[in-house]
């Protein structure tokens, strides 16, 4: 097997031990203008499977003229992948791509050697009200693909697979379960999905992956007799079967995991690495800020202003 944090080989399996390993109750982050909930990486568990950073915005409420304004900033050795239920955001990377980001899509931008992007609200969106809630993940690139090309791959909500029967409905996002696959290849083998459940719908985690959680977007479910409400993420024992029951007012997962990578990562700011060595290389080519002919270029459609590196 390979790494897996919190993970004693020496302990039992199966019915001899609880179903779940890890429960994370994320931290509430106020960015300004609207509020994000951290469940990765948390002090127990850095990753679930490659999930490496998982946050919840909102549910937010915008008033007409103010929304999220993010400078174009850097990434190395990750895949950003943002899933929205309510609202839209505008998306620009140093790739070209000027893509809106809307409820159900899958948009999987993976920055390898370097990318630079922006997430803004611009244009007709500021002379309404509107609301954003939604997930946004980073996954950590095995070793051998830290240093590929970026990229930037988008795919509509109805380009996924779509499984719905028994008071469940799930969207496949990224990955392979239950026998479907989703359009979006991905760096390692995983799965992501966007769940509703009818009050009393079983679950079932997907038992081919080496590593599993859950997170409750909304309503509660119950684990081995055990219930989870909104905000908790459950990491679940390799090789446990382990189904989720809807609470009385139903419930939306997300589900998330896959294989486990070679060895933890370093995190600094947003740049993900096997060493400390390719942070201090990514931070030392932004503070030069060589667009031109340098590591990472600004979005060509937003090349105005960007974010500077931090001073911690």
């Amino acid at each position: 097997m390979s790494w897996n944090p919190a993970l004693d080989p020496d302990c039992p399996t199966g019915d001899d031990v609880d179903a779940i390993e890890t429960v994370i109750v994320p931290r509430a982050r106020d960015l300004g203008d609207f509020e994000v909930r951290r469940a990765l990486p948390a002090p127990k568990r850095q990753m679930v499977g490659p999930f490496i950073f998982f946050d919840q915005m909102g549910p937010a409420e915008f008033l007409t003229g103010n929304g999220v304004d993010i400078r174009p900033h850097p990434h190395i050795g990750l895949s950003t992948v943002t899933y929205l239920y309510e609202g839209k955001f505008h998306h620009r990377d140093s790739l070209g791509t000027d893509q809106w980001i809307e409820p159900g899509a899958v948009n999987l931008m993976t920055a390898g050697h370097g990318i630079t992007h922006s997430e803004r609200i611009d244009g007709d969106m500021l002379r309404n009200p509107y609301r954003l809630f939604g997930i946004q993940t980073w996954i950590a690139l095995p070793k051998d693909a830290e240093d590929i090309a970026p990229a930037f791959v988008h795919a509509g909500k109805s380009e996924l697979p779509f499984l719905e029967g028994e008071g469940k409905e799930l969207r496949l996002i990224l990955g392979h379960a239950y026998g479907e696959r989703a359009p979006v290849e991905t760096p390692s083998a995983m799965f992501y999905a966007d769940a509703h459940l009818q009050p009393g719908a079983k679950l079932p985690m997907p038992d081919d992956h080496e590593d599993r959680g859950a997170y409750v977007v909304q309503g509660t479910v119950t684990i081995a007799g055990e219930s989870f409400g909104a905000g908790q993420m459950m990491v679940f024992r390799p090789g446990d079967r382990v189904s989720l029951t809807a609470g009385d007012q139903g419930a939306r997962v997300m589900i998330l995991g896959g294989d486990t990578l070679e060895g933890p990562r370093h995190i600094w700011w947003n740049f993900v690495a096997s060493s400390k060595e390719r942070i201090e290389e990514a931070k030392e080519a932004w503070r030069q800020g060589d667009w031109q002919h340098g590591r990472f270029q600004l979005p060509p459609t937003d090349d105005a202003e960007f974010i500077p590196l931090p001073d911690r």
